[in-house]
Parts: C-alpha cells; structure tokens; sequence
C-alpha cells in the first residue's frame, strides 16, 4: 500500500502531507523501503509468472 492512501490514526490526516510525528516518521519509512515493499506475495509471483511466460515466448520465437 503506499501512503498516499493511508490515513494516521493519531491525527486523522493523510499521512503523505506528514502533520504529526507519527505521519512523518511513518513516510520516511515507507519511503525508504522502496516501490516493491508494498506488493503482496501473491502479486510478486503472478509478476514473475508473467515475466517468465513472456521470457519463453521470446526464446520460442527466435
């Protein structure tokens, strides 16, 4: 999930604009951990089905 969705439960605030401690601290996290940490498994392996699938379909055309 990335945090432009995430409501604080501390000051009821978007935590991407970072109006309290919590908000900030909790951005700089999410932030720091990259694009993928929000992914679930399932999605990281329907990706890399996927990438594979089309890996084969190339080595089978050429």
């Amino acid at each position: 999930m990335t945090f432009d969705r995430l409501v604080c439960a501390n000051c009821a605030a978007p935590v991407s604009e970072g109006r309290c401690p919590v908000c900030r601290a909790n951005r700089q996290r999410m932030q720091q951990e990259g694009p993928l940490a929000g992914l679930n498994p399932v999605t990281l392996v329907a990706l890399l089905l996927v990438l594979i699938g089309a890996l084969a379909l190339l080595a089978h055309q050429a």
